[in-house]
């Protein structure tokens, strides 16, 4: 029998990101404009693109086996999935989104305290919901089909939205004033299929690739060449993920050193260590940092 891995990824924002994340980690998807079965190099593999907001559910109900989603939208589905590994990348930013409360600049309201008896539009209604219990608040939650940041001072009081750097909600003369939750993306899977062996072991093995690419993303390796006498002035200013490889040149004058450090360093750093006895270096991209 033919040993297959149901797989949801999502369409619409995070497919491009989804689908590059994907490739660096070895299993290369396409997928026509207008399509939703992308088909994969690995043949082990089905996948489907469905909005991120629906793969959590039919993970749960064992449509997919695994699937790659956001927390908020687990939390939002109330979905009993297996978590099995936290994939911190967004549309644009390999950082977490927040899920945010905001109001008109010109509005009275300054902490989620203020909202009692108000009327908040969002996506998330769940979430936003049990938000105002917790802090124990009565306002009534709509969910919004789209174009929320138009709605606060005209159809609502406040809106809960999610924003990866506010710059949207600013340009909508929106005013931040609390955080609902925090978010990234997860690799999830059904829990029936994580008990079978062979799934399990298939999933684990592209969390763990994944989540390998992701470390690899703004960082590069540095090799250089170093005579003996400067070696331990170099080690005292070099960054690493751990400590450097040394190997000694076959020719017995000095060392071979390599290194792991964050891309955005490289231009300051490279005269730092020709300063400190370095030759000969060589800067070269990552595509995976298992550790």
């Amino acid at each position: 029998m033919k040993k297959i891995l149901k797989l949801g990824l999502p369409k619409g924002s995070l497919q491009e990101t989804t689908f590059k994340l994907l490739k660096k980690a070895g299993w290369n998807f396409t997928v026509s404009e207008r399509a939703y079965k992308p088909y994969s190099d690995d043949k082990e593999i089905e996948a489907l693109l469905i909005r991120a907001q629906e793969i959590s559910t039919y993970v749960d109900q064992g449509v997919f086996d695994v699937g790659i989603t956001g927390k908020d939208w687990i939390q939002e589905n109330n979905s009993d999935v297996v978590e099995v590994c936290e994939l911190v990348y967004a549309k644009s930013y390999m950082r977490p989104v927040r899920w945010v409360l905001a109001v008109p600049e010109e509005s009275d309201i300054q902490s989620v305290k203020d909202l009692d008896g108000k009327r908040i539009s969002t996506e998330v209604v769940n979430i936003t919901r049990n938000y105002l219990k917790k802090n124990k608040i009565n306002a009534q939650v709509e969910f919004s089909w789209g174009a929320t940041e138009v709605k606060p001072g005209i159809l609502v009081d406040a809106i809960v939205e999610v924003s990866e750097t506010g710059s949207s909600l600013i340009a909508n003369n929106l005013r931040i004033i609390e955080t609902v939750m925090e978010s990234s993306t997860r690799l999830i899977a059904n829990r029936d299929a994580f008990k079978e062996s062979w799934k399990r072991k298939k999933i684990e093995n592209i969390g763990r690739l994944l989540q390998s690419s992701i470390l690899a993303m703004g960082r590069v390796g540095l090799k250089m060449n170093v005579a003996d006498k400067k070696i331990d002035g170099l080690l005292e200013i070099l960054p690493a993920l751990k400590k450097p490889t040394i190997s000694p040149l076959s020719n017995g004058d000095g060392c071979a050193l390599e290194i792991i450090v964050e891309e955005k360093i490289v231009r300051d750093f490279i005269p730092l260590l020709i300063e400190n006895g370095a030759t000969d270096i060589i800067e070269y991209p990552l595509n995976k940092v298992i550790i």
